[in-house]
């Protein structure tokens, strides 16, 4: 029976105070000069073996076969170097756990294992799973907390710009309200009123920013006269006011150099219509799809309106045909002929003698209105598939559309919201342009034109690590010339003797509300 099996069975069950015992008297009992040597008592046998100042000692019972002892107190006197390159006693214990694991792996469960020194070594350098998984664990831990920190770090940093740029504001605008005055008292004309002189009766603001600056110079409001109707006049800019443009280009804000406050003066108008009938046939689009697939909302409100330029063109009727889609429910005008409408598809009033209403604003009077609601994924006209995987300190993002040959896309954008960052992505890949603001932290992928040539696209960026949920909802813009109804103008029919008016048709597609949530 090997020494390891004996020791076992002898001292599995010793108590502390009497291995203490036994580690007490070995230094009594102990000669000298000799390098394999072994002490017997009347119970137990001491085999042991001299490291420089230490002693490497095995205790077994009587009865254990001497040369088998020997042959584990040399193995296990090869180990202890392999793990202790100091051989001494703070050495030792330093490393006395790896050292009492290789030991384990010499003598297991009573029996000295037949092993060599390099397979205990791989033995004890394997890797653990379960240490692993908890390596894994804590790392991710340590990762997702230095995510909200920089998060942190982000929005406050955002927070004490926005402060800075209303602050800046602020005093741009004292700056240019004080400016106005000053030039109404012979300094050199900053602001130039419509009249042309100097003198101040000429200049205008509105009447917030004149009462601040009235107050702030201790002058009555009443300095500065009405600006005439019509009259504009020319701002100009302060070093206060450049440090503030400058300051928002740094950041990112597209800034016009000729800046120009134009008083009493509106948003210029739509040109007019030049036909004397034109019909407008347009429909808004609100889908929501799921990231993961699959079709949450699908609605499709459609109108048809129509605009008349003279009074005496509004005695028609107007021929429509649709796709006849038995999805699409269609809901006229209260003054519209239903059983004209129903029957032939023609757009008449129910009195013939009245005309259409003429000179109408916008797209003129809908006649027409309609609406679709589907869960068919088939005919959702663009979808988005988004990929993102975390690696590392990096997050890569890989973004496809796919369009089917229904409708030809035009001027779409592609939003993706993204965390507070301190750059712009790393885009690798993209077909089409894109453009990052950092202002709103979102990335636009645009395509001018989805058609035949490109109903599928990718695009691939990188960012630091995120919670991958901050990259919904993404929001999809874009137009089209057909629409879902596949409605048109046949023919407009005058009801009195004469030729028919000229008309002119436009029909579109557009989105309301499209999102991937």
């Amino acid at each position: 029976m090997s020494t390891a099996a004996l020791v076992s069975r002898q001292f599995v069950h010793m108590s502390r105070i009497r291995i203490e015992g036994y580690l007490a008297a070995f230094p009594k009992l102990i000669g000298t000069g000799k390098q394999h040597t072994y002490v017997e008592t009347e119970n137990v046998r001491y085999v042991y073996q001299p490291i420089e100042s230490l002693y490497l000692l095995l205790v077994t019972n009587k009865q254990s076969n001497i040369l088998e002892d020997l042959e584990t107190l040399r193995l296990l006197s090869k180990l202890v170097p392999e793990y202790s390159y100091s051989l001494d006693e703070d050495g030792i214990g330093r490393t006395a756990f790896e050292i009492l694991f290789a030991f384990d792996e010499v003598i297991s469960l009573g029996h000295k294992e037949n092993v060599t020194v390099a397979q205990v070594k791989q033995y004890c350098e394997m890797e653990s799973h379960e240490e692993r998984l908890h390596k894994l664990v804590l790392q991710s831990k340590i990762n997702e907390t230095k995510d909200v920190m920089k998060r942190k770090a982000s929005e406050i940093d955002k927070s004490k710009i926005e402060k800075n740029r209303e602050r800046g504001a602020f005093m741009a605008l004292q700056s240019m309200g004080s400016g106005r005055f000053d030039s109404g008292y012979g300094s050199d004309t900053s602001v130039h009123g419509g009249s042309g002189s100097g003198n101040g009766s000429g200049l205008g603001l509105n009447n917030d920013i004149d009462s601040f600056s009235s107050k702030s110079k201790g002058r009555s409001s009443a300095a500065a006269s009405a600006p005439p109707k019509g009259l504009g006049m020319q701002l100009g800019r302060t070093q206060k006011t450049n440090q503030f443009l400058e300051s928002l280009k740094a950041e990112g804000e597209m800034i016009v150099e000729d800046v120009r406050a134009v008083i009493g003066q509106s948003k210029p108008a739509a040109s007019p219509p030049t036909d004397p009938v034109t019909v407008t046939i347009e429909e808004k689009l609100n889908v929501t799809l799921k990231r993961d697939g699959g079709v949450g909302s699908f609605d499709v409100q459609g109108t048809l309106s129509l605009q008349i330029i003279n009074q005496d063109d509004g005695f028609i009727q107007v021929q429509i045909e649709t796709g006849g889609n038995p999805g699409i429910l269609f809901k006229t005008h209260p003054n519209i002929n239903k059983e004209m409408f129903s029957g032939e598809n023609i757009l008449a009033l129910k009195d013939p003698n009245r005309p259409f209403p003429a000179g109408q604003a916008g797209d003129g009077v809908s006649l027409l209105k309609w609406r679709m609601q589907s869960a068919d994924e088939s005919l959702v006209p663009l979808s988005i598939n988004c990929w993102p995987s975390v690696s590392g300190n990096e997050t890569y993002v890989n973004l496809e559309y796919e369009a089917p040959t229904m409708f030809d896309l035009h001027n779409v954008v592609i939003s993706i919201p993204l965390p507070a960052l301190r750059g712009p992505p790393n885009v690798q890949q993209i077909d089409g342009e894109w453009r990052y603001d950092s202002r709103r932290s979102i990335l636009e992928w645009s395509i001018l034109l989805i058609d035949d040539s490109n109903r599928s696209g990718a695009m691939e960026f990188v960012i630091p690590p995120i919670d991958t949920s901050h990259l919904f909802p993404i929001s999809v813009q874009f137009t089209a010339t057909s629409t879902f109804s596949d409605l048109k103008v046949v023919n407009i029919a005058p009801l009195k003797d004469g030729e028919p008016p000229k008309f002119a048709q436009r029909t579109m597609l557009s989105t309301e509300n499209y999102q991937v949530v």
